[in-house]
């Protein structure tokens, strides 16, 4: 299965933020350009910082918690196919 999402919707769901989390490990990130509500670019790019700030951390579990609470179902019947 293929569903095409928006970058809207996968920024939505925490999982943009928790990738980039991983990708500090190892000094790069997913840069998303956004002009109002348009992606305008997206790019992988070497990055000296590590991690987020406090807020961004909170915000960040917040919505993948939510993500994975609404979705559960969906996600173990899809890995016991």
């Amino acid at each position: 299965m293929v569903e095409k999402k928006t970058w809207q919707e996968f920024r939505n769901t925490g999982l943009l933020w928790f990738i980039n989390t991983t990708l500090h490990l190892f000094g790069w990130a997913l840069v998303v350009e956004i002009d109002g509500d348009e992606v305008k670019n997206c790019y992988p790019a070497r990055i000296k910082f590590r991690g987020f700030g406090e807020k961004d951390t909170d915000e960040g579990y917040k919505k993948l918690t939510g993500y994975v609470a609404d979705n559960i179902n969906d996600l173990v019947k899809e890995v016991e196919e």
